[in-house]
């Protein structure tokens, strides 16, 4: 009997040996000791030995879009940028006033702005240089509609009245131009009469007006509208017939500031030429086409829809191809109003290069 205890004994000995052994030596994790609290104590590995700082939140970059066929390239990008899709951060307004988008790119308000290209130009030379062009986004789109059948030339536009668009901008600049190239003193050969865009169009699709200039989509809406009215005549062709000097009718462009850096401007040219790309492409014309509506850009999917092919829609970069295209454009305006592009023709700090 005594040997049976001291064998029992010795085994509760081992026992209690091997348990007092085995944390130090086996599993080395500790049990959970109790806080002040009450509550378990975290383990190591649950509590970092240096609380790591925030990464910082990227700052994005501010692009202006106007509505119109200056916007129309971007409806894509403004799809991918409010989905977060795009590599940079965006944040996207869009004016139907280029003059607003103009103060808020001086004011700094945007950093990157879609405009017209006498604005664009104006603000360079205002500014001393802080506002560049990085790119063409938009050729030309501007249309004489006419109510009737009576002018098939510029020679026919004589002894009539022309409602416009674009007073003080690249519309009024160009129509001059064309009159004056084609023997026609505007003012006096044609009268010239300047109403806003959407009265404009509105008066003329109610047949009120027999004749008028527009760009796309406005163009395109008073020809849905009214069956009585016609596209009389295009005046990117009738540019090209009294062209001398190579220019081509560039009505839009991509303006920069100088608050945004090199890679920024090239990241937002590729994707806004994916954009511009998307758009163009006649196999997205239906989902292009919603897009436009969708942001905002055209009042409808239709509408859009049959004005994409003549919005002239690109994206051209590179400063010698830009001062090659541009210059003589720009000397053309300078000849009709030196102040239509801020006073002087630009040099080649204008023109950004990456």
């Amino acid at each position: 009997m005594k040997k049976i205890i001291s064998l029992l004994l010795a085994c509760l000995l081992l026992f209690s040996l091997a348990a007092c052994a085995g944390t130090p030596g086996g599993d080395k994790t500790p049990s959970p000791a109790a806080s002040p609290s009450g509550s378990p104590s975290p383990s190591p590995s649950e509590t970092p030995s240096e609380t790591p700082e925030p990464s910082p939140e990227t700052e994005s970059v501010s692009v202006g879009f106007l509505k119109g066929p200056t916007g129309m390239g971007a409806a894509y990008f403004m799809e991918q940028a409010a989905s977060g899709e795009l590599e940079e951060a965006y944040d996207v307004t869009l004016d139907t006033d280029p003059s607003a988008a103009a103060s808020a790119l001086v004011s700094g308000e945007l950093d990157i702005a879609c405009l017209p290209t006498n604005v664009a130009v104006s603000l360079y030379n205002k500014t001393g240089g802080k506002v560049r062009v990085a790119a063409i986004n938009t050729l030309g789109v501007l249309y004489i509609l006419e109510k009737g059948d009576s002018v098939k030339s510029v020679s026919d536009l004589s002894g009539k009245t022309i409602y416009a668009t674009g007073q003080g901008s690249n519309p009024e600049y160009v129509l001059r131009y064309i009159l004056t190239e084609n023997g026609l003193t505007p003012d006096e050969d044609v009268t010239l009469e300047f109403l806003a865009s959407d009265e404009l169009t509105t008066r003329m699709a109610a047949g009120e007006l027999d004749l008028c200039m527009l760009p796309v989509p406005a163009a395109t809406t008073v020809l849905a509208k009214n069956p009585d009215v016609r596209e009389a005549l295009d005046l990117t062709q009738e540019w090209d017939a009294v062209s001398h000097d190579g220019s081509i009718l560039t009505q839009g462009c991509v303006a920069v500031s100088g608050n945004v850096t090199d890679e920024q401007i090239s990241a937002f040219l590729a994707a806004y030429k994916e954009s511009a790309d998307f758009m163009t492409d006649p196999q997205n014309l239906d989902e292009a086409a919603a897009l436009a509506e969708k942001h905002g850009i055209v009042g409808a999917a239709a509408i859009a829809k049959a004005a994409m092919s003549k919005c002239g829609i690109t994206l051209i970069t590179g400063a010698d191809e830009l001062r090659e295209l541009l210059s003589g454009y720009f000397a053309v305006l300078y000849a009709a109003d030196p102040t239509s592009i801020g006073g002087s023709i630009p040099d080649d700090g204008f023109y950004w290069e990456a």
